[in-house]
This record gives structure tokens, C-alpha cells and sequence, in this order.
């Protein structure tokens, strides 16, 4: 069997972004890889108007399974996708590295909130196909 990539999707705060891209990656593509995500800082708690609106359009309850971390707390990954920090994220090793530039909805409005999730939505289906397809190095 062939050996899935793992992807680590990493910003700041490990809180929204990060979080939402690990949840759809596991709702869309966990046949093709593995999602984790971190940050280079922790907060107590998901983003709750992330939480909420994943789980208002996708069922999907991020508290469940997921909660902030630390980049230094991720196993090896293949790929790392950051999501547009704004800061210096974190090197970590890995065969194929891109970045999102998504702004952080934190504190906006839902419509803002959902069109970050549509973004995101979107370049995991892209993942996905370039991942199963042999388009990238991971």
C-alpha cells in the first residue's frame, strides 16, 4: 500500500484557519492524506465562530478531535501548508511547502468567516488532486 503524505497546516495561533483546513482535510481527503495542523503560539480554545460555522455547514465538530498546538508537537510531516501568517512561520522539514494567504477571520463577520472556508475548501480539493496525481513531491 502506498504510503500517504501527512500534511501540517500551520499558522499563528493554531485557533481558526489552521484548524478549519485540518477539519476539511480530513472530511474531504483523508483517502489521499493525513491532516494535522499547529501554530508557532497556543490558545485555550478553537475559535468558536469556526467551530460553529463548520459544524453548521459540514456537520463536522472540530472539538472533538482537534485542539491548538504547537508546531514542535506535529510527527514528521510531507507537507506543510501555511495559511498566509503574516509572521515568520515556522521550517519545518518537509518535501513540498506552499502558502495559502488567507487572512484571518477572526472577529469578522460570518460572511467573512464562510468565504475563508470556501477558500479552504477549495485548495484542499486542489491538494487532493495534485497529491493524487502525483503532482507534487510529498
Amino acid at each position: 500500500m502506498k504510503h500517504k503524505p501527512r500534511v501540517a497546516f500551520v499558522c499563528v495561533h493554531n485557533s481558526c484557519r489552521s484548524q478549519m483546513a485540518e477539519a476539511l482535510g480530513r472530511h474531504l481527503a483523508s483517502d489521499v492524506f493525513e491532516s494535522c495542523s499547529g501554530g508557532t503560539e497556543t490558545v485555550p480554545q478553537i475559535n468558536r465562530d469556526a467551530v460553529r460555522l463548520m459544524q453548521t455547514l459540514y456537520g463536522i465538530d472540530m472539538t472533538v478531535s482537534q485542539h491548538s498546538k504547537l508546531w514542535t508537537e506535529l510527527p514528521p510531516v510531507d507537507i506543510v501548508v501555511t495559511m498566509g501568517c503574516n509572521v515568520n512561520c515556522p521550517t519545518l522539514p518537509c518535501r513540498h511547502r506552499e502558502d495559502w494567504g488567507l487572512d484571518d477571520p477572526t472577529g469578522q463577520s460570518d460572511a467573512v468567516f464562510r468565504e475563508t472556508i470556501r477558500q479552504i475548501y477549495a485548495n484542499v480539493l486542489s491538494l487532493r488532486d495534485r497529491i493524487a496525481h502525483g503532482l507534487l513531491d510529498g
